[in-house]
């Protein structure tokens, strides 16, 4: 990994001559053997179901997976073979910023735990049209264990047939890594999962157990409401901004850098990481199978958080790529990608469309295939 000099948020930026979609599509002839999709079985978010469940056809089994975060709601229902084969079915999500407010309130806002309730009830509806008796296990992470109240919004997705379980960073961390490291057979890899509230890092060997894993209370919607309160965000926000985050980071990146467990491709997760790819090639339409396996280039992180950080909240909406629900948080989103991987000294980074819904299929079938599993 080349060192990279980790000063201001904006060094190597040059909003002059790098644009920020940063050319052609990066890494494409890697996306193809990247791909996590199995067959023709990958249904776009919100469609019906791409194919029927025959399980004496298959010799497989059916799971579906919710992750709650901060910023998103998502679902993923996902076949699962004897050889450990995994067809997506039909995937689904929505903004629901769950973690609105929590970090000033400790509190989950009614109107978000509505939003997600709404969600979830979705969800439920495109479970049942996959198949009769499909298990399902639904996990809430940052914004949910920060939360108070937190059983009023147990109580609220169990009215809409759901049961909760609101995980440890620690065990948000390993399901990560099971799903995103599952891209990679047998490689050494760096996996950092940036969220709404929190970011997951998580080293070792796909396949295995994590060598080391840790949360940090640092995602987008928790830096956002701390720090960026101009629209645009003034110059001295971004500053502390920057400041906070490389200050929760620094001890552990070092140690992870002095003990060598760094030198792996770094593989990042999450709308953020999803979304740089989109700007930088200008998606009208997003299209996985051109996101999965991208690669990141800081000169490309720079540049999109040197024009993003330069436009109104109205004006992030409007650009080509970014999902508009998005667009109020992806300015620290952005920040927090690019200090972790200055600090780190890492040039680039591998997107993976699979995550942490992947990790809850997978600890589904290793288990047991009742309505609710424990973690």
């Amino acid at each position: 990994m080349k060192r990279q000099d980790p000063s201001s948020p904006f060094a190597g930026a040059d909003s002059s001559s790098q644009s920020a979609d940063g050319g052609s599509p990066s890494s494409s002839a890697d996306a193809g053997s990247l791909s996590p999709f199995v067959g023709a079985g990958y249904c776009p978010p919100g469609r019906a179901i791409a194919r029927p469940y025959d399980n004496d056809a298959t010799r497989s089994r059916r799971y579906a997976a919710i992750d709650i975060g901060t910023v998103t709601s998502r679902l993923l229902v996902a076949d699962v073979a004897d050889d450990g084969a995994m067809v997506e079915v039909l995937r689904d999500r929505a903004i629901t910023d769950l973690g609105q407010g929590v970090d000033e309130t400790g509190l989950l806002a009614p109107e978000a735990i509505e939003r997600v309730g709404a969600a979830v009830e979705r969800f439920v509806s495109e479970i049942a049209e996959c198949g009769a008796g499909v298990p399902v296990m639904a996990v809430a992470t940052s914004a949910s264990r920060d939360a108070e109240n937190v059983d009023e919004f147990a109580a609220r997705l169990a009215r809409a047939g759901v049961e909760l379980s609101v995980i440890p960073g620690e065990r948000e961390a390993a399901l990560s890594f099971a799903g995103a490291s599952s891209a990679f057979p047998g490689e050494r890899v760096v996996v950092v999962d940036s969220g709404g509230g929190s970011t997951e890092v998580i080293t070792g060997r796909a396949g295995a157990e994590p060598d080391w894993a840790r949360s940090f209370d640092v995602g987008c919607r928790r830096v956002t409401e701390r720090f960026l309160h101009s629209d645009p965000p003034a110059s001295d926000e971004l500053m502390r901004a920057a400041e906070w985050v490389d200050s929760v980071f620094t001890d552990s990146i070092a140690s992870l850098r002095g003990s060598g467990q760094l030198d792996a491709r770094m593989v990042a997760v999450a709308g953020t990481a999803t979304s740089m790819v989109s700007i930088r090639d200008e998606m009208a339409v997003y299209d996985s199978s051109l996101v999965h396996g991208a690669e990141v280039s800081l000169v490309d992180v720079d540049a999109i958080l040197d024009r993003l950080s330069r436009m109104t909240l109205d004006e992030r909406r409007e650009v080509v790529g970014l999902e508009p629900g998005r667009a109020p948080v992806i300015v620290a989103g952005t920040l927090i990608l690019q200090r972790f991987m200055r600090l780190a000294a890492v040039d680039a980074f591998t997107v993976s469309e699979r995550d942490i819904l992947h990790g809850i299929i997978k600890h589904l079938e290793e288990q047991t295939s009742t309505t609710s599993v424990p973690l």
